[in-house]
């Protein structure tokens, strides 16, 4: 049995970082003193004994230092330039690799930074405070390490940085990065390259799976990951430093290197490792969890691994606090604790009628996804059915993609067609991983939806915690064993049925896909004219398949921002597809390449003021007009450009607005006078910049509005939505009630939610 006082001193630190960043400060103060008092009464009463103040000595350290820290960013003088937007010029060093994401206005660059010299309002300083950095995408791109002066914009940030950094002129580079992060640089070029050749999938994923380097790879195949419980190995974690340290070890060994000597090319591994794969919070993370996987493969390695995650848990959060509030960390530490305590139990079990491999290979997988259940359904909403299946799959190929991947970089620095010939069984080994993820993901039943409110979420915890005893019991017995999972490929094989749904005399749905828009016209039985797509495939799909859709004589675009037309793969995958038709405004251009990507083809311009009919929808784009005015210039060119459709499904007005800003929707407030409907799909996801006195002159009965949950714009604007409903309007949002679904019932128009 191992030593659970190692667990309990890393869930003290974990606990003293989440009251200090989950509560207010002197919530938190109040609650770390009454844990304090609650623990040292039950000491001095004997209830515990005195090794117990371990765990309690780690809460009120990690809380100190989670406190510190906040105190530091709030008093620090970036966040009050912050709070008062200034323009300031600041020194930086690059911290974090650049993620190109899409903006309102265009793509932006995004990178985390040190401030080190701050000067603005008259004033300098010198100090040393984390920043976001989000330049425009035409701003020069700087690699980590780099120093760099530049003016900026200085705008509030969250509580784990002290502002977000806004440049407002071209940078002016004071120094490049230091020799590590150049040596770095090249190890990853070198990895890419010795797999360039290969197929577009395998040569993207190589680099994801031996250094976390993911930029390249398709988002489908990415959410097919999602949906097998694969994503782990798209990331830096805790299994990528152990496959690369471990094979440098069996090295070492097989070199003679013994004692002392072995522990120092360790160290070295782990240092090389962080560096390569980048010093980032998550990728610290993972060499500490793969620090603690190492030391589990050792001697008495349960015992000594399980008293190595407990102190790694407390190191980590105690060198940063941020982490406990963050999905990685906690995935990585529930993850480890499954594989330490779970798994040689279940082990054991199976054991009784398997060999030890088979058993190994089962348990591991299945304690590892037992372990992290609740909190990746409170991330995703679903809890993968095929996760244990496709991990025990694709494990035998994770180990020669990784390691054979990383020596074939290392390689290639020295002659690169070496390193082609080193990195090709890398590739064919990713090849497999990606046929299982595709696989995996094409099941019919590959995940369930499950709810991520407190009560699911709860009972998914207490399901999770009555496997632990019961699983042993299960797998000791090749009759349950063959059993249960002869019932779980009964389940994953067939679709299960949606009671009620689609809902009987639906007219149009609006598909909870997010920060987004993804519409959809009843057409007919199995028909459905789609507007926009979302931001994700996945959710697109789902949505479509929840309605029965199977084909789609038309899909339009009202633009090419990401979160319209980033999911159109999910309208056209398994469907019969008519046209596809968008805006003629081709911005961004990332955007209409991605559509044109998933279309095999550009998509044909929405002709402006045709009326058609389309199965049981009459359709007619009423914007944008030939000729009109671009809009204000302080508004978005794309989403002006929005394609603007009026459309009647069963005798129900509907007005289909896109992205359209204050200016265009003037012009139609000028072009369309005296205009009614029943229903009006909000523009741009209810952000305050409106024409209210327009919306509101239209008299429709339900307000729809598409937008997703915590998103970073502050939409759905509370003044918009009151005064929709002050015309006696039902607002309906994607964010509080799912898919939005408008029914006609006995001549009246209602609303189903959920699906």
């Amino acid at each position: 049995m191992p030593d659970l006082r190692a667990i309990a001193l890393g869930v003290g630190a974990w606990v003293g970082a989440l009251l200090v960043l989950l509560l207010p400060g002197r919530a938190a103060l109040c609650g770390t003193c009454a844990v304090v008092v609650l623990v040292g009464a039950g000491v001095l009463r004997r209830w515990w004994t005195a090794a117990w103040l371990a765990p309690l000595a780690a809460l009120v350290a990690v809380a100190g230092v989670a406190a510190l820290h906040q105190a530091l960013v709030a008093t620090s003088p970036l966040t009050a330039l912050a709070q008062q937007r200034a323009v300031a010029t600041v020194h930086l060093e690059v911290t974090s690799d650049v993620r190109v994401v899409p903006g309102q206005y265009g793509e932006l660059q995004v990178l985390r930074a040190d401030v080190t010299r701050l000067a603005g309002r008259g004033t300098t300083w010198r100090l040393d405070a984390p920043v976001v950095v989000m330049a425009d995408a035409d701003w020069p791109r700087q690699p980590l390490g780099t120093r760099l002066e530049t003016t900026a914009r200085l705008v509030p940030g969250d509580d784990d940085v002290a502002a977000l950094v806004r440049p407002t002129g071209a940078p002016r580079v004071v120094s490049g990065p230091d020799v590590w992060w150049d040596a770095a640089a090249a190890v990853r070029r070198a990895v890419r390259e010795a797999v360039s050749g290969r197929d577009a999938d395998a040569r993207e994923l190589v680099p994801a799976l031996v250094v976390g380097d993911d930029g390249g790879l398709d988002p489908d195949l990415a959410e097919d990951f999602r949906t097998t419980g694969l994503t782990h190995l798209l990331a830096v974690s805790g299994t990528n430093l152990t496959l690369v340290v471990g094979f440098l070890l069996v090295l070492g060994r097989w070199a003679g290197v013994r004692g002392p000597w072995l522990y120092a090319l360790g160290v070295v591994g782990i240092v090389g490792f962080v560096l390569t794969a980048r010093a980032e919070p998550s990728v610290v993370r993972a060499a500490a969890m793969g620090a603690v996987a190492l030391v589990g493969m050792g001697r008495n390695g349960r015992s000594r691994g399980v008293r190595a995650l407990g102190v790694a848990v407390l190191g980590l959060l105690l060198l940063r606090p941020q982490l406990a509030v963050t999905a990685g960390f906690a995935l990585s530490a529930l993850a480890t604790a499954g594989i330490l305590l779970l798994a040689p139990v279940w082990r054991d079990a199976l054991m009784r009628w398997t060999p030890r491999w088979v058993a190994e290979a089962v348990s591991v997988p299945l304690a590892a996804q037992v372990a992290c259940t609740p909190v990746v359904a409170a991330l995703s909403g679903q809890v993968s059915l095929v996760a244990v299946g496709a991990n025990l799959l694709a494990a035998p190929a994770v180990a020669p993609a990784t390691v054979l991947g990383l020596a074939g970089g290392l390689l290639g620095l020295l002659w690169m067609p070496l390193g082609v010939v080193v990195a090709a069984p890398a590739a064919w080994s990713a090849g497999w991983i990606i046929a299982v993820a595709r696989w995996g993901a094409a099941v019919p039943t590959a995940a369930i939806g499950w709810g991520t409110g407190p009560l699911p979420l709860a009972a998914l915890t207490v399901l999770c915690l009555l496997s632990v005893p019961l699983a042993p019991r299960l797998l000791a017995r090749p009759g349950s064993t063959l059993a249960c999972t002869g019932l779980l490929v009964v389940v994953m094989a067939a679709r299960p049925p949606t009671p009620g749904w689609p809902p009987e005399g639906w007219v149009l749905a609006m598909c909870d896909v997010g920060q987004g828009d993804g519409l959809v016209l009843r057409a007919g039985p199995g028909s459905a004219v789609v507007v926009d797509a979302g931001p994700d495939p996945a959710a697109m799909e789902a949505c479509l398949d929840r309605l029965e859709v199977t084909r789609v004589p038309l899909v339009v675009l009202t633009h090419f921002h990401a979160d319209h037309v980033g999911g159109l793969a999910g309208v056209l995958d398994g469907r019969e597809v008519g046209s596809v038709e968008a805006t003629a405004l081709l911005e961004p251009v990332g955007g209409v390449r991605d559509v044109e990507a998933a279309a095999g083809s550009a998509p044909e311009p929405a002709a402006y003021g045709l009326t058609r009919r389309v199965g049981e929808v009459t359709l007619q784009s009423v914007w944008p007009r030939p000729g009109a005015a671009p809009g204000d210039a302080g508004e978005s060119a794309p989403n002006n450009a929005s394609v603007v459709l009026l459309a009647e499904v069963a005798g129900v007005r509907i007005l289909l607005t896109g992205d359209v800003e204050p200016s265009a929707q003037s012009a139609l407030a000028r072009d369309l006078g005296g205009l009614r409907v029943d229903v009006l799909k909000v523009p741009h996801h209810g952000s305050r910049h409106q024409d209210v006195d327009w919306l509101t002159s239209l008299g429709a009965r339900l307000a729809l509005v598409s937008v997703g949950e915590g998103n970073d714009y502050g939409h759905p604007a509370p003044d918009l939505l009151a005064a929709l409903s002050a015309t006696g309007a039902q607002v309906w949002r994607t964010d509080l009630a799912g898919d939005v679904v408008v029914v006609v019932a006995d001549g009246e128009v209602g609303v189903a939610t959920g699906g």
